[in-house]
């Protein structure tokens, strides 16, 4: 399940899932109707894709995550980290903070993050 690649229509559709889940594949036609204005075939085309994908599970009607949004975009990051910097993350923060100036709390909250990993690493 590593590694899931979504497309950017695919991505808007899973976040109306997790801004409502759990709710009814009939609810969730209603949404991708008003949001994205597809019709229902489309709707439950793509759930299918995504469920095969295991993102995903429709259970008799109700439709709900089975990897949560949080899950998923760490999925994400490590991936980039991974091919991007050759799993290092320090040499993702060093490109990074080359670019773009870090906040004292942006820093703080780093720093809390690194102590949290060390202690339960």
């Amino acid at each position: 399940m590593d590694n899931i690649k979504l497309g950017a229509v695919e991505e808007r559709f899973a976040d109306l899932i997790w801004q409502n889940e759990p709710l009814g594949s009939r609810e969730l036609a209603r949404i991708c109707e008003r949001e994205l204005n597809w019709k229902r075939p489309t709707t439950y085309n793509v759930l299918r894709k995504l469920c095969d994908k295991g993102i995903f599970q429709n259970i008799d009607g109700v439709v709900s995550s089975k990897i949560s949004r949080e899950d998923f975009l760490a999925m994400h990051g490590e991936a980039l980290i991974s091919e991007s910097f050759g799993g290092s993350l320090p040499a993702f923060i060093a490109a990074f903070t080359a670019r773009n100036t870090l906040t004292d709390e942006e820093a703080d909250a780093i720093r809390v993050l690194i102590d949290k990993a060390r202690r339960e690493g």
